[in-house]
């Protein structure tokens, strides 16, 4: 026995208007991915930096090491923020696949999910609104944390001309 077999057969103007409805949420999904994507970009920046300053840290001493410890903190804590962009983005997309899936479902058994559908697409816009909030704090504390020092501002080459 085909356990499909109680679903009938919808008609294919009722699969193709389900689709047109799904295509907002997936065109949604691509703007995620894009999102995630500058993210884990950002990420993987943030990573690396961390990682050349670890590498240099027990070399240095002084004002240099005091620096570097400072520069350090701020980006362990970059990567925590980038990180929870992540988790609320993907969340987002999650709760967008649930959406199109309920879709199809809904229209398929013929059900009433309409509530939860827009519940859900609430929450995912919720957690992508998050996640971009989230995202302006990270891009906050990379352009705050960026400084050049005023010892490489304002420093004058030795003119050769004159003796040493």
């Amino acid at each position: 026995m085909n356990p499909l077999s109680g679903l009938g057969s919808p008609e294919v103007s009722l699969v193709a208007h389900t689709i047109q409805l799904a295509l907002a949420p997936v065109f949604l999904l691509a703007g995620i991915g894009a999102f995630l994507n500058v993210c884990v970009g950002r990420l993987a920046r943030v990573v690396d930096r961390a990682r050349f300053v670890e590498r240099a840290l027990p070399a240095t001493t002084g004002a240099e090491h005091a620096r570097l410890i400072a520069e350090i903190h701020i980006l362990d804590r970059r990567i925590s923020v980038i990180n929870a962009a992540v988790l609320m983005t993907v969340i987002a997309a999650v709760l967008t696949c649930v959406v199109v899936i309920l879709l199809f479902l809904s229209n398929l058994i013929d059900a009433k999910f309409g509530t939860v559908i827009a519940l859900l697409f609430i929450a995912s816009m919720a957690s992508m609104a998050v996640g971009f909030a989230i995202f302006i704090v990270e891009t906050r504390l990379g352009s705050r944390s960026v400084h050049i020092r005023n010892e490489i501002l304002y420093h004058e080459a030795e003119d050769e001309t004159r003796p040493h």
